[in-house]
């Protein structure tokens, strides 16, 4: 069984950063990062696949977050934050497939809050 373990969370100004970790994800081989902001449904951010290749789905996040991975752990670099990127963050990992569904994500972190205010 898979556990991931979201942390890097926090209060951080407009304009700031913040990077996300989601650690035990291993070489599995997708990794996603979805979002659930307060009365919204959960929204996919990004996925890589253990090659590397990377799949962004919303475009209000281009240009401003990244993900990346490592052996062990996935990122999130989130940069330019808007008081409207605050949500609870969340990682999600499949063995076959790298998606943006979150129907199809089979292993889940808790989550970590992201708050965005001056």
């Amino acid at each position: 069984q898979l556990q991931l373990v979201e942390s890097g969370g926090g209060l951080v100004q407009p304009g700031g950063s913040l990077t996300l970790s989601c650690a035990g994800s291993m070489d599995i081989y997708g990794v996603a990062w979805f979002r659930q902001a307060p009365g919204k449904k959960r929204e996919a951010l990004a996925c890589i696949r253990n090659n590397g290749r990377t799949i962004y789905y919303s475009d209000s996040i281009r240009g401003r977050f990244t993900i990346s991975r490592d052996k062990s752990t996935t990122y999130l670099s989130l940069t330019g934050l808007k008081p409207e990127d605050t949500a609870v963050y969340y990682c999600a990992a499949n063995r076959v497939v790298c998606a943006g569904d979150e129907d199809v994500m089979t292993y889940w972190g808790q989550g970590t809050q992201v708050t965005v205010s001056s």
